[in-house]
C-alpha cells in the first residue's frame, strides 16, 4: 500500500483551474521530487495534499484513508506537515518558539527540540534570536524543523532551497537525508532539475497544472526533462 496517493486531482483557484488530473504516489520510506517552472502548479499540489486549497476534485489518500476534504490541522495531526514557500516563521517569536509551534500535534516520534537542535546545532546556538535576524538559509532550517517537531510521515518541502547560496542548499540537503534514515517520506517541490533528480528516487514534471513526465529519476534523459520542462514539442507521459 501506497504511503500517500494522489489520484486525478483538480484544484481550483475560483473559478480557474490550476491543477488538472494529476496523480502522484509515495512509498513508505521514499523521496520523490515534483520539478516543473514558476507557475507549473507545483505550489499548488502541495496545498492541495495539505488541505489548504478550498475547492479541489479527486482523491488524496494518505495511509490508506481519504484526506481529501479534512480539515487542514486534521491532515497535521495525522502525520502530514508542509514546510511552505518563504517559510512562513512567527517574527515576533524566537527561534525555539517557532520551533515549539510545530509540536501543538503531539505525535509522539524521534523529533523534539533536542533531537532539532541535534540535527541542526546552529539552532540551538540562535535559539532566542528573532528569524528575521537569521539568514535565509537559517531560516529554512528553522522552517523544517518546526515541521519535524510534528513527527510527520510525510514532509511535504515547497521551494525550501529557492534563491539560497549554494552552501546553504547543500546544509538542506543534508538534512533531507538525515530526516529520511529516521523514516520520514519526502515529496519535494524543485524548480532545480538535477538538484531533485540527484536526491529523489522518483520525478514528476508539471507544466501548466498539468504532468509532463514522471519516472525514476535514473532513467531520465536530460532530454526528456527538458522537453517536460519547457513544454517543447509533444507533451510525454
Amino acid at each position: 500500500m501506497k504511503l500517500l496517493e494522489v489520484e486525478n486531482l483538480e484544484a481550483f483557484h475560483g473559478d480557474l483551474r490550476a491543477l488538472h488530473g494529476l496523480s502522484l504516489s509515495l512509498d513508505a520510506g521514499e523521496c520523490v521530487a515534483v520539478v516543473g517552472a514558476n507557475g507549473a502548479g507545483k505550489t499548488t499540489l502541495l496545498r492541495s495534499i495539505a488541505g489548504l486549497v478550498g475547492r479541489v476534485e479527486g482523491r488524496v489518500t494518505y495511509d490508506g484513508k481519504e484526506i481529501t476534504r479534512r480539515k487542514v490541522e486534521d491532515i497535521a495531526r495525522s502525520g502530514v506537515a508542509l514546510v511552505p514557500e518563504g517559510r512562513a516563521l512567527f517574527p515576533s517569536l524566537d527561534v525555539e518558539e517557532n520551533l515549539k509551534i510545530g509540536a501543538f500535534s503531539g505525535r509522539p516520534g524521534h523529533w523534539n527540540l533536542e533531537s532539532i537542535f541535534e540535527l541542526f546545532p546552529l539552532l540551538e546556538e540562535r535559539r532566542s534570536q528573532r528569524p528575521n535576524t537569521l539568514s535565509g538559509g537559517q531560516q529554512g532550517l528553522v522552517a523544517i524543523g518546526r515541521a519535524l517537531m510534528s513527527n510527520p510521515r510525510v514532509l511535504l518541502c515547497d521551494e525550501i532551497s529557492l534563491g539560497l547560496a549554494p552552501v546553504a542548499v547543500e546544509a538542506i540537503y543534508r538534512s533531507f537525508e538525515a530526516i529520511s534514515r529516521y523514516g520520514t517520506s519526502i515529496v519535494l517541490v524543485e524548480q532545480d532539475v538535477h538538484r531533485a533528480r540527484s536526491f529523489a528516487s522518483r520525478l514528476y514534471c508539471l507544466l501548466e497544472g498539468r504532468m509532463t513526465l514522471h519516472g525514476n529519476s535514473a532513467d531520465l534523459t536530460d532530454e526528456q526533462l527538458a522537453r517536460a520542462y519547457f513544454g517543447l514539442g509533444e507533451m510525454m507521459h
